[in-house]
Formats: C-alpha cells, structure tokens, sequence
C-alpha cells in the first residue's frame, strides 16, 4: 500500500503501536501524531486504515476527539470490536492489551459505551468501515469485527494477516 500511495504521492503515514504488550490506550498519542501529520501535509483529514488492535486504538483516539471530523473515515480490517476468544486463551501469556481484548473485558465495555455518550458511530459525522472474515483465526467469532451503524464487509474464507492483501 505504502509503495502505491507513494507513487500516487499521496500523504500517509504508517505507524507501530508499541510498547508492544501495552494498554490500548497508550496508543493514542502515535495516532494524534500520525493524523497531525497527514493533515498537515495535506490540509484535510485523513482516513485511517487500521488492522485488528489498530482498530481499537483508532476508536480510542476518536472518543478523546472534541471534532470528529478530525478524520474522514476510519476502515478497520479484522479488528476485534466486541473482543476476540483468542484473548481468553492468551490472557496471562500476553500484555495489557490482550486483557483489554477479552470479550467483556471492562475495557471494551467502556469503549462500546462511550461511543453512545457523544454519538452512535452511525449518527456521527465519521463513518466506520468495517472488514470481517468467517476465516479469521485470530479475531473470532466473525462478528465480533462488526460495529452497529457501520458498512461490515464479510470477505469469506480469508485468515487474519490475509485481509490485509486481499
């Protein structure tokens, strides 16, 4: 994608969230600076294209936003809105994060809610994209991928990295 935007000089900025094993949340300032960035360069607000946790912490980022409109739209790709089972069997293996990805975690719990507070994701300004495949062996079940107000793809039979190609 990198080497295409390039050639069409188009603005982007591809980021790592990190620490690696770090809360979700702590993700939102490399988020900030990657938007500032792009709409520097170009004046408008960018579209954030985002893959499994990507998709929460652009989320998380958007709730501490006073303006919505700071981004054009946001596509996540395999993002385990809702959770992910895989984080029940991984909860003491991996970090924060992989806690604040248990279906029901209180994370998330607060992340679905406060989405309510300013506006339905389908009510606000900002619209959601959202990939989700029946293969997917990291983010399951498949729906835990939608948003409600959002545009859900299914792309079937495609595992996790995949989608990111497909």
């Amino acid at each position: 994608w990198m080497k295409r935007l390039r050639s069409l000089d188009h603005a982007y900025v591809a980021v790592n969230l990190e620490p690696v094993l770090g809360s979700i949340d702590d993700y939102v300032p490399i988020i900030e600076a990657a938007v500032q960035r792009v709409t520097a360069a170009t004046g408008l607000p960018p579209v954030l294209v985002c893959h499994s946790m990507g998709g929460l912490a652009a989320r998380a980022w958007l709730l501490k936003q006073d303006d919505p409109t700071r981004a054009a739209r946001i596509v996540t790709i395999g993002t385990p809105h809702h959770g992910t089972a895989l984080a029940r069997l991984q909860l003491l293996a991996l970090g924060r994060n992989a806690a604040e990805m248990h279906p029901g975690s209180s994370w998330l719990q607060d992340l679905n809610a406060k989405k309510e507070i300013k506006k339905p994701v389908s009510a606000c300004c900002i619209s959601f994209v959202c990939y989700y495949s029946n293969s997917d062996h990291i983010v399951f079940p498949a729906t835990t991928a939608c948003l409600d107000g959002a545009d859900n793809r299914h792309v079937p039979g495609v595992a996790h990295v995949a989608l990111l190609v497909d």
